[in-house]
């Protein structure tokens, strides 16, 4: 019996570790379905397969707030929407999706939260 508790205990010790290893992957390069060849932010735009407002929808589906900006950004080579979104306790989250299908890449806290900001900026990266 105690045998048994060991060994159960080893594997769950095992699945948290492989659990904790792919998000920790998954935050340190999340790869789109845009591959980007040139790195001319121009072209941006007419790549993209998810307008910019199913990109914020899907942001604020995943993290509540006010969106502060959103563009297209070259990310690791692929094409994603970057948007940064102040949430209610004024913690500043970047949140980057897939301008291909329009899934949720990455949400990570913005270094920068303090920078940059104090303009109360809520441009959405496009004209209204």
């Amino acid at each position: 019996m105690k045998k048994a508790s060991i060994i159960t205990g080893m594997v769950m010790a095992g699945l948290i570790a492989l659990g904790g290893t792919a998000v920790s992957a998954q935050q340190a390069s999340p790869a789109g379905s845009i591959q980007i060849k040139n790195e001319e932010e121009a072209g941006f735009a007419g790549m993209a397969k998810v307008s910019m407002d199913s990109a914020i929808n899907a942001a604020l589906k995943e993290v509540q707030g006010k969106v502060l900006r959103a563009e297209l950004e070259n990310e690791n080579g692929y094409l994603v929407y970057g948007i940064e979104i102040a949430k209610t306790d004024h913690q500043i989250v970047d949140v980057k999706v897939d301008a291909g299908d329009g899934k949720i890449l990455k949400v990570e806290n913005d270094q920068k939260e303090k920078e940059g900001h104090e303009r109360g900026d809520t441009d959405r990266g496009h004209e209204d």
